[in-house]
């Protein structure tokens, strides 16, 4: 796991940029950093002060030669940077850029887990390898395959990789984007691509203006990365599961902000499925038993996070299992824990059962508010881009909670909800489906099975059902006449924002009349992806490279291609996880039907701890986004959700945050 760099540069600036974009995120690679300029010199290999001294005594085809900030430096047509946070083989002989007979060059940020089988498979056909990095299989599998060795990886990963013989830059990115690859065209013709979007800051030409659009899908809806879009206007991010090829000598144009063209190299579709309840039940435990295990591959200490939800402990639990397999050992495996000093927000109870149930050695952490304002901006300056509630804040403690005790890879759930149906939201896709197939029987039994178990009454099922079935503009005055979320606030000034008034959600499809459809739509826009940059910084921020097994491509698709009924039946949300987990789980979190994850007591802070800070934190916002927000309105929204007369929601974090980013990367909304 690592953070990468680099100038696709026919203007020849200068050359010290790609160093200024690689120290920037030292946080995601603080074990060692490489640099390589492409000119008509060849390859100028480079080194810094955080490459291992044993880094460049080793033999390899790629050490460096020279340190970076010592050279009068050519100008080159392409340079590429490396951060490395090592995890497999940790040796010099990991060390990036790394190159492969000579033509090949990469720098790589992710794990490919089944790196292993595809070595043993590359060495048959006559390859050999110096290394046991991922990294390497990477190279050669392109060497043999091409382009189509991505659909061999099971992994995560972004990537740039050169043929130098070609000319030709690669940037890659994987199936479900678990890994972050940003892109940005400079004024002066050079696009300059890395791991998060900060490091186009330190670039000439840089000039961080707001992306309406997208800061409007945020503000009202609290949505992010669901496009290729940023919140920075210009600045783009490589879509899940695409691919682009670059050519030397190619730019811009000198028209900034321009995109580049990428296509799919990966679609994703349910695998059919021909079956019975049990047989899915033994299939699913079979690909999620191998997830976990692939993922538990590092030279490294693993930890797990538990939240003492379905999820996290279904992975907490097979990891006791196979390390007890394998090792004969139950207490090797740490796992990492955010509690809550209020009652109603903290799930103590739930992580000590599977705690006691695995014997694994657990780590807890309590999260405050006085934490929080004092983090805030710096937490806001990892994310890139201001972040829908306080929720990851706990998520953040879990990180440095893990760091402060040496560990450098982490396990979490991320996945499991989008894929299971496993939010209440699915609920209406649920209904809506036995709806318009006029299966009037089956709706009744299902309405009433989920009012029993979850307390939902006929309205709120109405509620949840009612985008599934009902056009638009009726939703949306519904939701007006309700008090409730709608395209057009009287707090947000549009036209300042230069914005359109329309719901993201709908636009990509999330209010599928299907569960798979609704699944689908989740994991590759209106859900997954914000999750996912969350993880990413948080983790990245303290030095840990975090995995995601339920997000492995041999289990999404098999899930997907499951009846309806094997994932939500009478109001049973995950089924087929709950019958597959029950030999490694406790039967009470087998069991749980409330949800809360790694949460904070915002509500509690907001309204009754900490109202005036807030406030404050709302004027902020006013003073430096008064073009886009009209202020009278958007007081009066704060004191009917901070004062109890209306519904909680998380729109008075969103606004204060909002101000923190705008201040912190000096943002022109």
């Amino acid at each position: 796991m690592c953070g990468i760099a680099g100038i696709l540069n026919p203007s020849a600036a200068d050359p010290r940029a790609i160093q200024r974009m690689t120290d920037i995120i030292r946080h995601r690679g603080p074990d060692d950093e490489g640099h390589v300029l492409f000119g008509p010199q060849g390859a100028l290999i480079l080194g810094g002060d955080s490459t291992p001294q044993e880094t460049w005594t080793t033999a390899t085809p790629f050490r460096p030669t020279a340190r970076i900030d010592g050279l009068e430096l050519p100008h080159s047509a392409l340079s590429l940077g490396h951060r490395r946070l090592a995890i497999q083989d940790l040796s010099p002989l990991g060390h990036q850029p790394m190159s492969y007979r000579g033509r090949h060059w990469i720098v790589h940020n992710g794990e490919v887990y089944n790196h292993v089988e595809l070595r043993a498979e590359l060495r048959q056909a006559g390859y050999e390898f110096i290394s046991q990095s991922d990294t390497e299989v990477i190279l050669a599998a392109y060497d043999h395959w091409g382009v189509d060795c991505l659909e061999r990886f099971n992994g995560m990963w972004a990537f740039a990789l050169y043929d130098a013989e070609a000319g030709e830059l690669l940037l890659a990115r994987d199936r479900f984007g678990v890994k972050p690859l940003y892109y940005w065209a400079a004024p002066d013709g050079s696009i300059a691509f890395g791991s998060e979007i900060k490091q186009f800051t330190v670039l000439p030409g840089w000039n961080a203006q707001v992306n309406g659009q997208r800061a409007y899908d945020f503000l009202v809806f609290g949505l992010g990365d669901h496009t290729d879009e940023t919140m920075f206007q210009g600045v783009y991010q490589l879509r899940p599961g695409h691919r682009a090829r670059l050519r030397l000598g190619e730019s811009s144009n000198g028209a900034p902000g321009q995109r580049i063209h990428s296509e799919p190299w990966y679609r994703l579709r349910p695998r059919p499925f021909v079956g019975s309840f049990d047989d899915a039940t033994s299939e699913f435990r079979a690909l999620f038993v191998d997830a976990v295990r692939l993922r538990l591959r590092a030279d490294v200490a693993i930890g797990s996070c538990l939240s003492g939800g379905l999820d996290s402990s279904s992975i907490v639990g097979v990891i006791s299992r196979l390390l007890a397999d394998d090792h004969g050992s139950k207490g090797r495996q740490n796992t990492f824990s955010a509690c809550s000093t209020i009652a109603a927000f903290d799930e103590r109870k739930w992580i000590d059962e599977v705690v006691r149930s695995t014997g694994v050695d657990a780590h807890y952490v309590y999260p405050s508010l006085e934490d929080l304002l004092r983090d805030a901006p710096q937490i806001t300056w990892h994310q890139d881009e201001p972040f829908g509630s306080s929720s990851i804040y706990a998520q953040w403690h879990v990180f440095r909670l893990a760091s402060q005790h040496g560990i450098k890879v982490m396990l979490d759930g991320q996945g499991a909800d989008e894929q299971l149906a496993g939010y209440h939201m699915f609920f209406g896709a649920r209904l809506a489906r036995l709806f318009r197939g006029l299966r009037w029987l089956e709706l009744v039994r299902e309405g009433a099975a989920i009012r029993r178990r979850h307390g939902y009454g006929a309205v709120a099922l109405a509620r949840y059902a009612a985008p599934h079935v009902l056009p638009e503009a009726l939703i949306d005055q519904g939701k007006r006449m309700l008090g409730l979320v709608h395209r057009s606030p009287a707090w947000l000034h549009l036209e300042g924002l230069a914005a359109r008034a329309e719901d993201p959600f709908r636009a990509m499809g999330a209010f599928a009349a299907s569960v798979p459809g609704m699944s689908i739509a989740q994991l590759s826009g209106s859900n997954l992806q914000m999750l996912l940059h969350w993880e990413d910084r948080n983790s990245m921020a303290h030095g840990i490279e975090s995995r995601v097994p339920f997000l492995d491509y041999r289990l999404v698709e098999f899930v997907l291609g499951l009846p309806d009924e094997y994932k939500l039946f009478r109001g049973v949300t995950k089924r087929v996880l709950r019958d597959a987990m029950r030999s490694a789980i406790p039967a009470s979190i087998a069991g749980r039907m409330d949800k809360l994850g790694f949460v904070t007591p915002e509500e509690v802070w907001v309204r009754e701890l900490a109202p005036d800070s807030f406030r404050g934190n709302i004027e902020d916002t006013l003073d430096v986004g008064a073009r886009i927000f009209r202020a009278d309105a958007l007081r009066a929204e704060m004191e009917a959700i901070m004062g109890g007369r209306k519904k909680f929601s998380f729109l008075p974090w969103r606004i204060a945050n909002f101000g923190h980013w705008c201040r912190t990367y000096s943002v022109t909304p």
